[in-house]
């Protein structure tokens, strides 16, 4: 496919500039409108609130990186180990944006710790689901696999997708009726997955039935990901110079929309290399800021997003 040659949807909108940062990640918006995202070089968690003003959030992040709202409004952080292990938690908390409270809901697995949480989701039974892979400095890795997990309400974390199945899980997405999951597999080796999986997830929110929706094969596959109320896919992903020998640029930046069925729908183009992920805000649900290299992008279009926390009618 020449994806260069994809053009905006009908009804959609080029993106214009909400913000200039330095490497953001992790968006997520609140019911009143403010956009929460990280700054992981920075070891930060900034807000950009409805009139246009940017604030320092949280001074200490932990290098948290993917984060999301659940259905109660508590803000969840992958805390992570990029641009410097040293100063990344290598854990998953919760902050009750009420109180400011900050809990830890799991920091190990089987008594070793996490290679980097990435990037995590809520399905409609208020399961959590994160991805840990290990994309800098592997000899931290106390693990001996990059895998997907999953919190149910009581706490108990499972170990659901791993090696050979996936090879470096990032991006996640689940579907608000609990039935489906989709994941971004990214493993920047020569040869490596460039592929978005599918999953059905049974009654305990186990996976199965694993397909692929898209395989962006060379090119530099796919980070962050979101859906719409229509099942819908958006998935950050490409660049214009690649950065290894691992990827080409046959895949441009932009926010890919896919259907659940595999068909290209169109591409937002982001002036960035960069782009790492997305979220879905406005009154409307129609709105949604892209996190890019030093950048927040922002644009309209026509479905609203899928999400966890009610937000919008």
């Amino acid at each position: 496919m020449d994806y260069r040659s994809l053009e905006l949807p009908d009804g959609m909108d080029s993106v214009t500039t909400a913000s200039f940062l330095v490497f953001t990640e992790g968006p997520a918006v609140a019911a009143d409108g403010t956009l929460y995202y990280s700054d992981i070089p920075n070891n930060r968690i900034l807000a950009l609130s409805t009139d246009g003003m940017t604030s320092t959030w949280r001074d200490k992040s932990n290098r948290t990186n993917g984060q999301t709202f659940d259905q109660k409004g508590r803000l969840l952080h992958c805390e992570g180990a990029e641009f410097g292990h040293e100063m990344g938690a290598r854990r998953i908390t919760r902050t009750n944006m009420e109180t400011g409270e900050n809990e830890v809901l799991t920091d190990s697995y089987d008594g070793l710790k996490y290679n980097s949480p990435n990037d995590i989701c809520v399905d409609g039974n208020g399961r959590i689901y994160f991805t840990d892979p290990c994309y800098d400095d592997r000899s931290i890795m106390e693990m001996d696999c990059d895998a997907v997990y999953r919190i149910d309400s009581d706490g108990q974390v499972s170990r659901i997708l791993t090696q050979p199945d996936i090879q470096r899980p990032n991006g996640i997405a689940v579907t608000q009726d609990s039935k489906h999951l989709y994941l971004v597999d990214s493993c920047p080796v020569i040869g490596g997955n460039r592929k978005i999986w599918h999953f059905d997830l049974d009654a305990d929110g186990n996976p199965s039935n694993q397909s692929v929706v898209w395989d962006f094969q060379g090119g530099r596959g796919g980070d962050g990901m979101r859906l719409d109320t229509e099942g819908n896919l958006y998935i950050a992903a490409g660049i214009n110079t690649p950065r290894g020998p691992h990827e080409d640029s046959t895949v441009p930046p932009g926010i890919y929309i896919i259907t659940p069925e595999g068909e290209m729908k169109g591409r937002i183009p982001i002036p960035e290399d960069t782009l790492t992920n997305l979220a879905f805000g406005g009154s409307d649900g129609k709105t949604i800021y892209v996190t890019a290299g030093k950048t927040i992008y922002t644009t309209r279009v026509t479905v609203p997003g899928q999400v966890s926390y009610p937000q919008w009618p």
